[in-house]
């Protein structure tokens, strides 16, 4: 009898999610060039060719999982009920994942998290793959508001705005981590700040892209 559906997609995302946190940690230790595919998969009791089927490429080993959270502001705009603002939006959605720690804002106590920043920041390839996924994810952000607005030029400066406040309050909270706060301590007012943040942009943005 073949195994149900269910159970064969959680044993898929076992290994994906052990292949992923094995690399994590070896690239952590020796440095990412200094580690091969196949050391990855010897770690986590894999093939090399079941690591390439799960990530693609080395640097997927890093990206693949975390890649999706450059198209939040684009998922936020698009998805927002009538009557909210583009800037509303994000906002909503950067304190929603303030609220829950999401990994991505830098505020999640795990220390896995950290580490895999500690890997991209080492690594130059792999600090010029974020920052072309950073630009992507603006420039889809941009194409969602040119189609609502028809303004192509407005667009690519309200999507640059909306998503470089949000790099910068994650930068300010890795800031704070790296000088020694805890993730504790930097969310206890991470939520005021960002909606500081947010507040300043609305200023500039004020009645732009309010959806009908």
């Amino acid at each position: 009898m073949a195994e149900p559906m269910g159970l064969r997609e959680r044993k898929k995302r076992q290994t994906a999610m052990r292949i992923y946190r094995t690399a994590i940690a070896l690239f952590a230790d020796k440095g990412f060039d200094a580690v091969s595919v196949q050391e990855i998969a010897d770690a986590s009791e894999v093939s090399k060719m079941t690591v390439f089927n799960y990530f693609g490429t080395k640097e997927d080993l890093v990206f693949k999982p975390m890649e999706e959270h450059f198209s939040d502001p684009t998922r936020a705009v698009r998805d927002r009920v009538p009557g909210e603002s583009a800037v509303g939006a994000v906002r909503r959605q950067f304190l929603e994942m303030i609220e829950t720690r999401d990994p991505s804002t830098g505020l999640n106590p795990e220390p896995f998290a950290r580490r895999i920043r500690e890997v991209v920041m080492a690594t130059p390839v792999l600090r010029e793959r974020a920052y072309v996924a950073n630009e992507r994810g603006a420039r889809e952000l941009a194409d969602v508001l040119a189609e609502e607005t028809g303004d192509r030029t407005l667009a690519l400066i309200a999507a640059a705005t909306l998503n470089v406040t949000r790099t910068a309050l994650v930068e300010e909270h890795h800031r704070r981590l790296d000088a020694g706060e805890t993730p504790d301590q930097v969310a206890a007012d991470a939520a005021e700040r960002a909606r500081h943040a947010f507040d300043l942009v609305e200023k500039g943005l004020k009645g732009y892209a309010v959806k009908a």
